[in-house]
């Protein structure tokens, strides 16, 4: 019998020679055309609402000969001072004569290397949207004894902003041979209001030990045209910027007017906000160690409603429009009872609400633990309280404080129902947990941040901020970054992960869950 006759594989076509199969690879994922030449009159992508498609688009060989993908490849690229400074010079790395780079193989990244923003895809569909990625360049476009780089860092307080602190200065000395960089004190302001402190490795070597910022912070303060003045009369030609999202917001402004102006200015954002609320990145530096010591406060809480009757203990942590710390720290401690966020409704009385479920949980363990997040129910607490329309100087609206006002609802609610007495514990660690050093996990994080930002600058890149996209670290536009906040999605696997493991109710109603 001859089997070719009937076998499948014979309808394949022939197999690719390793010239065909090189052409295909080189058509469908080169991007020489955006990235081998910075000089090129190339104009970045802020946005996604146009994609940018490769230029050739190749067939797959499939078992449908006649099937094709089409790659929907988007760049979304970060500027270059070349983009408004043509003929600026380029020179060799000196990374090429460092002893801590001589053992890596692949010393500098390739200027095609791009990071996706998503890695689950489907069969046939688009790429999709990709960034820069991260690392040394072969050409740098300052030359180490001309550079002059500032550090401010502006906004709330995290864990880590003093390990970025430290490693943007040993990194800029050690790897390219950096010895004037200085410190701006007191936040945006102090480009022209303070004094100014100069960094060596020397006089931050041990500043990753403690909480807070070195340089001190300030929130608001940002007057472009002064700050920029500020830069050109000091002679800084590398601004390093640390913050959450109205500081990178004053930082892609701050990018502008320096390139409208003409100068060789290297602006490079390092995103800081501990409820990682940021978008794009995998995750924002100190949370690791915000959700690690929130462990401690809701332990505490487990153990004072452990040890009394119908003990209820109420713990709130931050979380302003986004339940990402309270979310984590419910997972990781097995102690929580209910979790309650912004991003999920919850209501109080009737059916289904959190009372009814406060009094089965009490029936069932005898104690229970609801963890807080700051943002939650403020429509309830508006309606209770006097709300006021203030917002600090960031341009954040303050909050009312809902943990006290839960405390006090559910205290009136079982006192008025009079079938059981609760004893009622509130803990608020807020302060506490921002204000303490970061991690050995976030240090590492905060070192690679501070490391990739340093290889941008000096590479030219500038109006970016950095961090990891899948685990990939990556240059991405500021407006990317800002454009909107990263929100815990309640018809995902994660929130429903923390449903099973609290086995609390979702407090959405089926017209709710439509919208969700």
């Amino acid at each position: 019998m001859d089997h070719s006759l009937s076998s499948p594989l014979s309808k394949l076509p022939p197999p690719l020679s390793l010239s065909e199969t090189s052409s295909i690879l080189y058509s469908r994922y080169s991007l020489r055309p955006l990235s081998n030449f910075p000089n090129l009159n190339f104009k970045p992508r802020t946005s996604i609402r146009k994609p940018l498609l490769l230029r050739h688009i190749q067939p797959v060989r499939a078992q449908n000969p006649d099937q094709t993908i089409n790659d929907g490849f988007v760049l979304e690229d970060v500027p270059h001072l070349t983009t408004f400074l043509p003929d600026l010079p380029s020179y060799p790395n000196p990374l090429q004569r460092s002893q801590a780079y001589a053992i890596v193989k692949e010393t500098f990244v390739r200027p095609e290397d791009v990071v996706a923003e998503k890695i689950v895809v489907q069969k046939n569909s688009p790429r999709g949207v990709h960034f820069r990625r991260a690392g040394p360049r072969e050409r740098v476009y300052f030359k180490s004894e001309e550079v002059r780089a500032c550090i401010v860092t502006c906004g709330g307080l995290c864990p880590g902003i003093n390990t970025v602190i430290r490693e943007i200065v040993c990194g800029l000395n050690y790897m390219y041979g950096v010895d004037n960089i200085l410190g701006i004190e007191g936040g945006y302001r102090g480009f022209y209001s303070k004094n100014t402190m100069q960094l060596t490795p020397k006089v931050v070597n041990d500043i990753h030990k403690r909480g807070g910022t070195f340089l001190q912070t300030s929130r608001g303060g940002h007057d472009t045209s002064k700050i920029v003045d500020n830069i050109h009369d000091r002679g800084i030609n590398q601004v390093y910027i640390i913050g959450g999202d109205g500081t990178q917001k004053g930082a892609a402004a701050i990018y502008k007017e320096v390139a409208k102006r003409g100068l060789q200015v290297a602006v490079a954002g390092i995103p800081k906000t501990i409820d990682n609320d940021i978008a794009v990145i995998d995750k924002s530096f100190g949370f690791d160690t915000a959700v690690e010591e929130a462990q401690r406060a809701i332990n505490a809480a487990h153990v004072e409603v452990e040890s009394v009757e119908n003990g209820v203990g109420i713990v709130k942590l931050m979380g302003r429009y986004s339940g990402f710390i309270a979310m984590f720290a419910t997972l990781a401690s097995r102690d929580v009872d209910c979790c309650l966020i912004p991003e999920s409704p919850f209501y109080l009385e009737g059916q289904g609400g959190l009372f009814e479920f406060i009094g089965q949980r009490l029936k069932e363990n005898g104690h229970m633990v609801i963890v807080l997040a700051e943002g939650a129910g403020q429509e309830f607490v508006s309606q209770s309280m006097h709300p006021v329309d203030e917002k600090d100087a960031s341009g954040n609206r303050l909050l009312l404080d809902v943990g006290l006002w839960l405390t006090q609802k559910i205290k009136d609610h079982f006192t008025n129902d009079r079938t059981m007495a609760i004893n009622l514990k509130y803990i608020d660690p807020t302060y506490m947990i921002r204000a303490i050093p970061s991690n050995a996990s976030d240090n590492i994080y905060c070192t690679l941040l501070a490391q990739s930002a340093v290889h941008g600058a000096m590479a030219g890149y500038t109006g970016f901020t950095v961090g990891p996209v899948n685990s990939r670290h990556a240059y991405i536009p500021i407006s990317r970054v800002t454009e909107t906040q990263n929100v815990v999605k309640v018809t995902d696997r994660m929130w429903a992960r923390l449903l099973a493991s609290t086995n609390q109710p979702s407090f959405l109603r089926n017209e709710e869950m439509e919208k969700a």
